[in-house]
């Protein structure tokens, strides 16, 4: 009565996990360094030390973790140390977050007590990306939004 068996080819069991939207997700463990760039379509979750430039779907970094170089990414959610530019379409900035570079974003969110040292400027459709000279016809005028400073929230 208790010991039915499963079916075999039953449509609803599966032997590997199912992924959203066909996205795969990647952790990168607290005792992980690496050094060098990586590149991944996935989502990635970060606790260790990366010293490199990550571009990626989706980044979210723990409070431990340390990345020493740019971050390319649809959405990034940061709660570790920073040290190079950062460009998203949606950002979040968590309270525990320590960044050191410039910040170019669509979307922007800044928890109180996070620290930014660097430049805040939103992403624009064919605007010059941050550090570079602005294009011909674009001298003497600043980007509304754009400004240099130090925040400690």
């Amino acid at each position: 009565m208790f010991s039915k068996k499963p079916e075999q080819n039953s449509p609803t069991q599966s032997t590997r996990p199912m992924a959203s939207n066909s996205s795969t997700f990647s952790v990168i463990g607290p005792d992980v360094v690496i050094k060098g760039d990586i590149e991944a379509s996935a989502d990635l979750h970060v606790d260790g030390t990366i010293n490199g430039d990550i571009k990626c779907a989706s980044l979210v970094q723990g409070e431990a973790s340390t990345i020493e170089g740019s971050i390319d990414a649809e959405r990034a959610r940061l709660s570790g140390k920073v040290k190079g530019t950062i460009t998203a379409r949606e950002l979040v900035v968590l309270k525990s977050a320590r960044i050191e570079g410039d910040v170019s974003y669509e979307t922007l969110t800044i928890e109180q007590g996070a620290a930014v040292d660097g430049r805040f400027a939103p992403k624009q459709r064919n605007a010059a990306p941050l550090g570079k000279p602005a294009t011909q016809g674009d001298e003497g005028r600043k980007p509304s939004g754009d400004s240099n400073l130090s925040l400690a929230v």
